[in-house]
């Protein structure tokens, strides 16, 4: 190889490496982290315009009040399920229980010099007592939204996508005939 080669490869290399007189950036770490969260719903079994979900709202950086559904880490030795329950009563001061999976959403964010991948299991949930508070640290504001202005009222597209889908599940719900009692079918008198 020829001197003039050599000067070629060697400033190929440093092109591929950064300009020179730069300092190279740092590499990045790469972290995965998984939570769940749920769209509990009051009102269920009843009139459809009587629904209600409960939503968080959180202060931005620009000091916008964004609206969004509660979630959380899921913590070691517990499911994603249990996970949905606990953050909805931590964040809203509802309690409510699993119905369904909504899905899941992920997503990617730097911060604090890492590049994290966030994995964020939903669930609709029943509404079973309690009382809205915004007693969580991380929560600005929490309300009892009308399931038919949840698209105008979340701050973000997979999280309307997600509450279409609980208003699909929660309309077959209300539209599926009751399944008739076990002893029926056998022919058994109900009474």
């Amino acid at each position: 190889m020829s001197a003039a080669e050599r000067a070629n490869r060697s400033r190929r290399n440093s092109r591929r490496r950064g300009a020179v007189g730069k300092p190279a950036k740092p590499h990045m770490r790469t972290v995965r982290e998984t939570s769940a969260g749920g769209l509990v719903v009051n009102g269920l079994g009843g009139p459809s315009e009587n629904l209600s979900a409960a939503l968080i709202g959180r202060t931005d950086r620009r000091g916008r009040l964004l609206w969004s559904l509660p979630k959380g880490h899921i913590e070691q030795g517990e499911t994603a399920e249990q996970t949905a329950m606990r953050e909805v009563e931590e964040e809203t001061g509802i309690q409510g229980t699993v119905l369904a999976s909504l899905g899941s959403i992920d997503y990617w964010f730097v911060t604090e010099g890492r590049r994290v991948h966030k994995t964020v299991h939903h669930y609709l949930l029943r509404f079973l007592g309690g009382e809205l508070c915004d007693e969580d640290v991380e929560v600005t504001e929490v309300a009892w939204v009308p399931l038919a202005e949840l698209g105008s009222r979340l701050a973000y597209a997979d999280e309307r996508k997600l509450a279409e889908i609980a208003g699909d599940l929660i309309s077959k719900m209300t539209t599926t005939p009751p399944t008739p009692d076990l002893k029926l079918q056998k022919g058994q008198d109900a009474g």
